[in-house]
């Protein structure tokens, strides 16, 4: 009987040690994760002015963005990491934010702000990784999916995705997600700042040739209806856009060409079918790019092509005249050409927009930008838009400028 006691006891003693072995084994990899983590900070100051037609005062907002990072280190292939930001004014506050009630002055959708961005978990190996929380989502050149990073409240995606690598140069992305943090956020204004309803971004990127990729993409929108919003701005946003694009390099010359088509979807209450058309070419020479683009985004029923999702201020002239599509669709025939004069990178664009579906010229507009990376932590950079209106009582001559600095440490 001592015998068997004292054996149990020796097993117990023999196997506490050995799980204490493995959980200091697990304490220690797990610590090594944290301290071999990184942080980061990022501070953004912005001061953006607007003149704006049908408007007596102008708009003048001085903010900051300041935003750190956490992120660990590999532990068997899991990471994590938290983000989060603070937008707080620092000086004039003479705009509309959008929720900040102040509607005499024209829009600049920056509210002030204290949030999460990104929060999120992910394993990966070789071939695949997949991530579930608060995610940042960017697909191709964000014209359809964005963070929308340009605004001071970046856009973000409750949910999970999967990239997966079955193949060489094959690349599949897959996000699921029920909400999406919008730049309007965190709290209701005039818009609403969540969308909320199930969403499925689907991606297929391939490298056919060195230069060359073609990629497929499906989005299925399904927004549900908010109390207190229109269903223009909720549920009418839900559709189902299904497209391909190619991206090639010939020697100077890169092009890129995209098709999409868009129809309602969920439990929208629009009945239409638009396409999107891009065509876009550009050539380097002496180290000045040209570039010459035609992009078009259809109308039907009264509808205009919707990218609710995407990046939509690098798109279609930075004073943001349309960032939703008009009901009589939109054509822009654009020209940039770009540079740089000693350190400092420098772009002009001009812009020449018309109706896709009715004959009205809507108007020019001008956007220039200069970009001085002082060193690989501060950034300076300004940045001017002037829209030309063809049709005053719809689209306002609008004139923007911003100055940003930009520290990352």
């Amino acid at each position: 009987m001592k015998t068997r006691w004292g054996l149990w006891v020796s097993a117990l003693v023999l196997n506490g040690a050995g799980n204490a072995v493995a959980q200091d084994s697990w304490s220690e990899q797990l610590s090594a994760a944290v301290k071999g983590g990184t942080v980061a900070l990022d501070l953004r100051y912005r001061f953006e002015w607007v003149d704006q037609g049908g408007f007596d005062d102008e708009a003048e907002a001085s903010l900051l963005r300041s935003r750190i990072t956490l992120k660990s280190a590999p532990l068997h292939g899991f990471s994590a990491l938290l983000e989060a930001d603070d937008v707080t004014n620092i000086g004039p506050n003479d705009y509309n934010s959008t929720e900040n009630g102040k509607t005499e002055f024209p829009v600049v959708a920056d509210p002030e702000y204290t949030e999460i961005n990104q929060v999120w978990l992910a394993y990966g190996n070789e071939t695949v990784t997949a991530s579930g929380g608060r995610l940042r989502v960017n697909h191709l050149n964000q014209r359809f999916v964005g963070g929308v990073a340009w605004r001071q409240n970046e856009q973000t995606f409750d949910g999970g995705r999967v990239e997966w690598k079955p193949i060489d140069g094959l690349l599949l992305d897959a996000t699921y997600t029920y909400q999406v943090n919008r730049i309007f956020g965190p709290d209701d204004g005039a818009n609403p700042a969540d969308l909320e309803g199930d969403t499925v971004l689907l991606l297929a990127n391939y490298d056919i040739a060195e230069g060359h990729r073609v990629s497929g993409f499906g989005y299925l929108l399904d927004f549900d209806d908010q109390d207190g919003f229109a269903a223009g701005k909720t549920v009418n946003l839900s559709s189902d856009t299904y497209g391909v694009e190619y991206q090639g390099e010939f020697g100077l010359v890169n092009l890129r060409a995209s098709y999409a088509k868009q129809s309602d979807a969920g439990d929208s209450e629009l009945d239409y079918d638009a396409s999107y058309y891009l065509a876009e070419v550009g050539v380097i020479i002496e180290g000045i790019k040209l570039q010459l683009a035609w992009e078009v985004l259809e109308s039907d029923n009264g509808v205009g092509f919707a990218t609710p999702l995407a990046t939509a201020h690098a798109f279609q002239g930075w004073a943001d005249l349309f960032l939703t599509t008009p009901t009589d669709g939109i054509e822009d025939a654009n020209v940039s050409v770009g540079g740089k004069i000693g350190p400092v990178a420098v772009r002009a664009i001009y812009h020449d927009f018309q109706a896709e579906s009715s004959s009205e010229d809507f108007g020019t507009e001008l956007n220039l930008i200069a970009t001085w990376p002082v060193n690989k932590q501060f950034t300076i950079q300004a940045k001017y838009a002037s829209f030309n209106t063809d049709v005053e009582e719809r689209f306002p001559d609008t004139d923007r400028a911003w100055l940003t600095l930009q520290l990352k440490l």
